[in-house]
């Protein structure tokens, strides 16, 4: 099990922080293009500081294919460039996930935690639902998945690269005027089955599966085979509502998903995911603020070694 990060921005500074603190892996965001030079760029920022770029998350063009819109074909192409040019510059990596939403939802990022640290947190009973074009049923979705699946699989088969489905957040079957089909431990287990490849691999939120109220160490041992990537996060509460939390108060036993990591043989990269805002920065809690980071990057390293090393 190895450290990864999100570094916002990614700097020389940043860069190095990482490195002193134990991080070995970084999370680079989709650049703007799946062409190779822009990959390229990236992977030799990283590798100046003596890390490696092993995932690209976040951003990466998907709004047509999961909405079913004209472009569909046009995204389709671009990821496939996009793996294929990751093959090439040994990225093994590349999560997405398949809301219709886009991303995230929370109705507050000023929510006092430990402290008084600001964290985010999500109440479905301030939410309004979406516009109608963003409504589709259950069954729509799994088609639009599985027409992704099969033809970009092949390809990430092709290129050593695996996909990593990130679950929906927050994950409710319906939410927003439409469905959603990465809710629930089920729903993951459907699809590993849906395209059955190393290449179709499961992102574990670990807030996430928190969110749905599965109990994780669970979740981590059932679906081991297929997790090719984590992120370590908690919260308090489930949906409807929850808020995040610090790394180690929250509902989860965090030493026990360690445990279950090593059950698994996994040893893939973990990232901490969505820190407190904690003293001495300011904003709100969009969960990617650096301070934060350095408390659960020391708290995450102290349970590996406790753990892996045992």
């Amino acid at each position: 099990m190895r450290i990864a990060s999100v570094l916002t921005p990614i700097t020389e500074s940043h860069l190095r922080l990482a490195a002193q603190i134990g991080v070995t892996d970084i999370v680079g965001r989709y650049p703007g293009s799946s062409d190779y030079e822009s990959l390229l760029d990236l992977k030799k920022q990283i590798e100046s500081a003596g890390l490696q770029l092993t995932v690209i998350e976040g951003h990466v063009p998907m709004r047509q294919i999961v909405l079913g819109l004209d472009g569909t074909d046009d995204e389709i192409e671009n990821i496939q460039n996009l793996i294929r040019n990751m093959g090439k510059l040994d990225i093994p990596l590349l999560t997405y996930n398949f809301m219709a939403t886009g991303d995230m939802s929370r109705t507050s990022f000023t929510t006092p935690d430990r402290g008084g640290a600001l964290v985010s947190s999500f109440d479905d009973s301030m939410m309004e639902d979406a516009p109608p074009e963003n409504r589709a049923t259950s069954e729509v979705l799994w088609e639009r998945l599985r027409n992704l699946l099969e033809q970009v699989v092949p390809v990430a088969e092709e290129s050593g690269v695996k996909l990593a489905m990130h679950p929906d957040d927050p994950p409710m079957s319906r939410f927003r005027g439409s469905d959603q089909i990465m809710s629930t431990k089920a729903d993951y287990e459907k699809l590993v089955e849906l395209v059955e490849s190393e290449s179709n691999g499961i992102c574990l939120c670990q807030g996430c599966f928190s969110e749905m109220g599965e109990d994780v160490p669970d979740c981590i041992r059932t679906l081991g085979q297929n997790i090719v990537y984590a992120h370590f996060r908690d919260v308090n509460g489930c949906v409807p509502k929850f808020q995040e939390t610090f790394h180690d108060c929250g509902q989860t036993d965090m030493p026990e998903t360690v445990r279950a990591y090593k059950e698994i043989g996994f040893d893939g990269p973990a990232r901490p995911d969505h820190v407190p805002l904690i003293e001495g920065e300011h904003g709100e809690a969009k969960g990617y603020t650096m301070l934060g980071r350095l408390f659960a990057v020391g708290y995450m390293r102290g349970l590996i070694q406790a753990v892996y090393e045992d």
